[in-house]
């Protein structure tokens, strides 16, 4: 791993990933997580202010990136639950079958290498009757956006730790095993079209 992917990715994406529109999209979804939560892609814990304290029993936070972890701590310090980090991808999840309550994605399966495999890999471990939670940027639904999405995304999945502009979300969701319950999507404000086309909602196991 390289210094700009050690040292000031991580550092770039909590930047990019903080900003306000982004930001108020986990504040709708990140406070319906209960129970025992499994996060995909925590990153640097932008997610972690979200969390209902009530409904959490405890969050596990799945990331390859431990040099995000330094970030996440601080946000996690001062926690009502415990917060247990592992530094696996999305991909490869060591949890029993059926043993979370709630899956939470956010912006992360635009970045996953496998995404339609780690999606299977939540479907495992979510118990029946459990959500997946998920709010992303992805394919936009007009084709001259998707042009430029086209256009953009071999340098911007380069420069911005393999994100890829253009993945259509729900059809991910539908070939990882899940039926989207609930649905909204729209074009963030104050942000690029075509990197700002969000999809949020609740989803559970077909």
């Amino acid at each position: 791993m390289g210094f700009y992917e050690q040292h000031i990715l991580p550092r770039v994406i909590n930047c990019a990933c903080g900003a306000r529109p982004i930001m108020k999209q986990r504040e709708k979804v990140v406070p319906q997580a209960v129970g025992k939560v499994l996060e995909i892609g925590i990153g640097t814990g932008l997610n972690l202010p979200f969390y209902d304290a009530s409904k959490v029993e405890r969050l596990i936070g799945l990331d390859p990136s431990e040099e995000s972890w330094e970030l996440a701590a601080q946000r996690a310090a001062h926690l009502d639950f415990p917060v247990e980090f592992v530094g696996l991808p999305g991909e490869q999840i060591p949890l029993d079958d059926a043993s979370v309550d709630t899956v939470l994605v956010t912006f992360a399966l635009c970045t996953i290498p496998e995404p339609v495999a780690a999606l299977r890999g939540m479907a495992r471990v979510l118990r029946p009757g459990g959500s997946l939670l998920f709010c992303e940027h992805g394919r936009a639904p007009d084709a001259a956006v998707v042009r430029w999405q086209e256009r953009i995304n071999p340098l911007w999945r380069r420069l911005f730790g393999g994100c890829n502009l253009d993945r259509d979300i729900p059809a991910l969701l539908d070939a990882g095993g899940f039926r989207i319950d609930s649905l909204e999507q729209m074009y963030l404000p104050g942000t690029p079209r075509f990197a700002g086309y969000s999809s949020w909602g609740r989803a559970r196991l077909v």
